[in-house]
């Protein structure tokens, strides 16, 4: 076999290596895209366990979608399952911190759990995330207000 063989074969295989990777990648964003989609109109669809289940599997095998947390700690949330839901939007501030939704979310679990003083300090994160004025800051800073005065004292 000649030099220019060897090279085109070498070129070819490389070629073929890449290809098959590429097509794999595609497949799978693919395939992890569609269950997505599944999870996302089975929790419009209020079935928060079958949501559940398709968002888990989306995470496991897409670590860093950050929508799928959102949708899996709504759903936990949805099904009253706050123990779960909390480390949910918990990781999910710690992933992406400028994430208002997961703070607000985070804050709603907290409250419920009766954790008002860290639900407090969410919900301050999240004001402060809005770059500027809006009636959604307004409505967090009557949230927090409210909360306090509803907080006994110890």
């Amino acid at each position: 076999m000649g030099e220019n063989q060897r090279i085109y074969f070498l070129a070819t295989a490389v070629v073929g290596i890449i290809l098959t990777g590429l097509a794999y990648f595609i497949w799978e964003t693919i395939t992890t895209s569609n269950i997505f989609e599944k999870g996302v109109n089975l929790y419009k669809q209020k079935d928060f366990a079958s949501a559940e289940a398709k968002f888990r599997r989306v995470i496991e095998r897409h670590r860093t979608n950050d929508m799928a947390r959102l949708f899996l700690g709504n759903s936990l949330m949805a099904q009253n399952k706050l123990d779960e839901a909390t480390p949910v939007f918990r990781e999910l501030t710690e992933r992406s911190p400028k994430n208002i939704d997961a703070y607000l979310r985070l804050g709603d679990a907290l409250m419920k759990q009766n954790k008002l003083e860290e639900a407090i300090a969410n919900l301050q994160k999240a004001r402060e995330l809005y770059k500027a004025p809006s009636p959604e800051q307004k409505q967090l800073e009557d949230l927090i207000e409210q909360i306090k005065l509803n907080t006994p004292t110890p």
